[in-house]
Parts: C-alpha cells; structure tokens; sequence
C-alpha cells in the first residue's frame, strides 16, 4: 500500500467513524468519554489540529461542523441530555490518576 492509498482508506475510516457517531445520535459524549476517552469534541479537536498542522484554515465552529453535521450549539440543543449523576460519577472515576 503506498501512502495515498493509506491516506485515503485512513479518510474513509473517519468518514465511517462520523456517520456512525451521527447515526447514533442516543450515544452520548459523557457515555464516549466514560468508554473510550474521547467525544464528538475531541473528534472536531483532532480535526481542527489536522487543518492547523497542514496549515489551512479552519474554525473550531467548523471543525465541530464536519463532526455533527450541523452547528454544535444546535446539535447540542436537540439531542445532548444532562448527565446523570452516575454518568458524572463515572465520568469523574476515569479522571483520577491510577
């Protein structure tokens, strides 16, 4: 595989990441921080350092953007729920030093 080809099976990956994350909309980023330790917003993070490290332009609003597939402020207002009390605890466990 040459790197072209690594590079554009790498892109279809992300591509197959985000659509499954918007197809499952009931997944939580709290349930994705809890289980994997990164979220939609470390998604768009990623993204947006990508751009910076190639030196292109991009928004952090944009980023999040590519990752929802809408504003994240709308996203946001119509499918994130508050955190259970046993979601913040579970969340606060993973942050303790092991």
């Amino acid at each position: 595989m040459d790197k072209q080809q690594q590079t554009e099976l790498e892109a279809a990956a992300f591509r197959r990441l985000v659509k499954h994350l918007d197809d499952r909309k009931d997944v939580q980023n709290i349930d994705l921080m809890i289980l994997a330790g990164f979220c939609r917003n470390c998604l768009s993070k990623w993204y947006k350092a990508a751009a910076d490290e190639q030196g292109l332009e991009l928004s952090y609003e944009d980023a999040c953007q590519q990752v929802y597939g809408m504003p994240y402020a709308e996203w946001k207002a119509k499918h994130q729920k508050k955190a259970s009390p046993e979601q913040l605890a579970a969340f606060e466990a993973t942050q303790k030093p092991k």
